[in-house]
């Protein structure tokens, strides 16, 4: 497997539930967050989301990286506003397209900013107001997520950087996933790559949800709509573990991947042209 963040699961995440999660606490409404970046994707109809915030990901992977996006993703990642735009009425829209020689193309951005880390002693809320891709099928994989700022210009160095999937998607399920990547080893090691530590959630209804990480001292919890459904400590990895995982900055990504390793390939009845929505990205401190 590459030195690449393949993001793969097995879907026999209930298990690692029972094994991993412990008890969840309550969500955190009443924590005194302070912004400290954001996007709302204001602006017109077909623009492309801001370079000050963003950058675009394009082709078919990394420079000098291995193909597929290290995942065996088929798409070509685009700055085309057709794949990547705001839709004019405050979300950005991130499009997979097909041409007639089945090809297909997406969107994947990643933020300027690789810093993002709590304050000593304070928490970090990483969080998306995301409508997922509704009845593309089979070989849709829409992600929310971070990687640590070593990964960025190295490529070589995870999953030992850190990843954080705040949200993954796969097939059009009604079921969301968050996982948290560490270790200095693509297989087995403290986050049982290259599963990664893994739980799961399933949405009741459709449209948009907020989905949000809490990176804590001691602690990582995941929510959807301010409800948590899993958690990751740092006994759970081991102390050094959490030290090197978590000792630096991140930065945010977006994308909408098209095949790959783990949700397969586009089948006949996949639907081209359906597409991630993005109401906003915000980053905020506590503590």
């Amino acid at each position: 497997m590459p030195a690449f963040p393949t993001r793969s699961r097995v879907l026999l995440v209930v298990l690692g539930c029972v094994l991993f999660a412990g008890v969840v606490p309550a969500a955190s409404a009443a924590a005194a967050w302070t912004v400290l970046w954001s996007d709302e994707f204001d602006g017109p109809a077909g623009a492309l989301p801001a370079a000050a915030n963003w950058i675009f990901d394009t082709g078919h992977s990394y420079p000098g990286g291995a193909s597929g996006w290290g995942n065996g993703e088929l798409e070509t990642y685009t700055k085309d506003p057709a794949n990547v735009s705001l839709d004019g009425t405050g979300a950005l829209k991130i499009t997979a397209t097909e041409d007639k020689s089945a090809k297909w193309a997406s969107g994947r951005i990643e933020t300027q900013r690789s810093d993002f880390q709590p304050a000593p002693g304070g928490s970090l809320r990483v969080e998306a107001r995301l409508q997922l891709p509704d009845g593309g099928g089979s070989g849709y994989w829409p992600a929310f997520w971070t990687l640590g700022a070593p990964f960025r210009g190295n490529y070589t160095n995870w999953p030992q950087a850190g990843e954080i999937d705040v949200m993954e998607n796969i097939n059009s399920q009604k079921i969301v996933h968050g996982t948290l990547h560490c270790g200095k080893t693509e297989s087995g090691g403290p986050c049982r790559e290259d599963t990664g530590l893994t739980g799961q959630t399933t949405l009741a209804t459709g449209g948009f949800h907020t989905y949000a990480v809490e990176w804590g001292p001691t602690r990582l919890q995941w929510f959807v709509d301010g409800v948590p459904y899993w958690t990751v400590t740092e006994s759970t990895v081991g102390s050094s573990t959490w030290k090197s995982t978590f000792g630096h900055g991140y930065f945010v990504l977006l994308n909408l991947a098209i095949g790959g390793d783990w949700p397969g390939k586009p089948t006949k009845t996949t639907v081209a042209g359906r597409s991630l929505l993005v109401d906003y990205v915000r980053v905020s401190r506590s503590g």
